[in-house]
Order: structure tokens, then C-alpha cells, then sequence
């Protein structure tokens, strides 16, 4: 964390252009410094996530303040562990683990919580929060799962984050397939909040455990949407275009 070094000096000098001798020492009173650091607060974000979509629920997010070297995915690259398990259970746990594990001191690791998101982000829903950043944190990145999906996301990575207070950037998030699990469209081979959160009667099926049998051993893509050839309706379920609508502002 950069310091600034604050030093104060006191000082009063005795003239000799008056006094009678001219090689008599010159008076003076010591010099007083007094020094001190000064640390400067650590950098405010306010972090806003709009849900763009007409039906389609997403998990509260994953993120993280870093540096460059942290990357949650990548087009055309296997998904990590934790990105999978976002994207086909909408458990956050494991990434967060990881990312409380492995980021270093001047990255921020941020999960859901009373402080962040508490719940699911509904369709059309705006959430804010506040996240204290570091001197070193210079990006940000987020996972969040698309709920009624096999193993569908949505995100960013490496967003640069403001420098000024009062500064904003500006994203749209796109929808991603994990690669990981067919898309059977299937209630019980979805999460279970799905159905009741978005209006429809699942009969209590679903499940939040991957199941081996549909693994698809894949890359991260653009999801292609919604077919509806089973238990979602694309026309609720789906969507055209962005995803998320994502708002970082510099507020200290």
C-alpha cells in the first residue's frame, strides 16, 4: 500500500547582517522536524449488476478484485472446478474457496452475503453493493450462474476498474455455456429453485448435484439459448442479446 511521507519543519534563524562582528557564529534554535506517514484510504467501489433478461434468474455473484494474472474463464478452455459447479449447481462455494485461497494480499475476493447480494438476481432486478478495494486491485471479475440452465453463466473478466473518484466503466455480459453437462432442458436435471422462482410447477424435481451420465467434457462457448424441446419455455426461459448490464463506480 503506497504511503505518503509527511515531514513538517520548524525552523528560526538568527541574522548575522547586523550583528558588530562579522566572525562571531550565527544564533540559531534547532531544528525541529516532526515527521509522520500518512495513509491514504483504501479505494470504494459500488458495484451495480442489472438483470437484462425477461425470465431468467441469476445467482448471486462470485467476483474479485486483482491484478492480472487472476482470469475465471476463458473461451475455448476447459471451465475450472469452480466455474462448473457455479454453472451446473449454482454453487458458489468452491470458487470462493479458491479464490479466498489463492489471490494475493492486494486482491479481494467477494462472495454473496447480507453485505453483497443475498439472494437470486430475478429477471429486470438491479442490485447494488459496496466493496472496499486495494492499492494493487486494478480489475474486476464475476461469475454468476444462469438458474434455469444445464450449465450456463454469465460473467466478465479482468474489467479494468476506475481510477477517479466519481469514474465509471461499463459492461454487458453475454450468456456462456460451461461445457460441462448436456442441455437436456429437463426438470430433473435442473437446480430445483428454477421452476418456482420463474412461475412454473416442477413438481419438486431437480437436483444441485452434477450427474456423471450427462457430463459433456467440453470447452467454455456462447450458449446458443434456449431450444424449449423440454421443460423450459424459450420464450420465457430465453434470451436475445446481453445478459447482465454491470456498473462499477469509483466512490472513495
Amino acid at each position: 500500500m503506497r504511503r505518503t511521507l509527511v515531514v513538517t519543519l520548524g525552523l528560526a534563524l538568527g541574522s548575522a547582517a547586523c550583528t558588530e562582528d562579522p566572525t562571531a557564529p550565527v544564533e540559531s534554535e534547532p531544528v525541529d522536524i516532526q515527521a509522520g506517514y500518512y495513509e491514504a484510504p483504501p479505494p470504494m467501489y459500488r458495484i451495480t449488476i442489472t438483470n437484462l433478461t425477461s425470465g431468467q434468474p441469476l445467482t448471486p455473484p462470485v467476483a474479485a478484485l486483482h491484478g492480472r494474472r487472476v482470469r475465471l474463464f476463458r473461451l475455448g478452455h476447459p471451465a475450472s472446478f469452480g466455474v462448473k459447479e457455479i454453472a451446473e449447481n449454482g454453487n458458489v462455494g468452491p470458487l470462493l474457496e479458491h479464490l479466498s485461497e489463492t489471490l494475493r494480499p492486494f486482491e479481494v475476493p467477494i462472495g454473496p452475503g447480507p453485505e453483497t447480494v443475498p439472494g437470486p438476481i430475478m429477471a429486470g432486478e438491479t442490485v447494488e453493493f459496496e466493496v472496499e478495494g486495494t492499492r494493487g486491485a486494478r480489475s474486476f471479475s464475476w461469475v454468476s450462474m444462469l438458474i434455469c440452465t444445464n450449465d450456463g453463466f454469465t460473467g466478465v473478466n479482468r474489467r479494468r476498474l476506475p481510477r477517479h473518484v466519481g469514474q465509471r466503466v461499463r459492461a454487458y455480459t453475454w450468456g456462456y455455456d460451461a461445457g460441462t453437462e448436456l442441455n437436456t432442458e429437463a426438470w430433473p436435471d435442473l437446480v430445483p429453485p428454477c421452476g418456482p422462482l420463474t412461475g412454473f410447477d416442477s413438481m419438486g424435481q431437480g437436483t444441485g448435484m452434477s450427474n456423471p451420465d450427462l457430463a459433456e467434457g467440453g470447452v467454455v462457448r456462447l450458449h446458443r439459448g434456449i431450444a424449449g424441446d423440454a421443460d423450459l419455455d424459450r420464450h420465457v426461459h430465453g434470451w436475445r442479446g446481453p445478459i447482465a448490464k454491470l456498473v462499477i463506480e469509483r466512490i472513495g
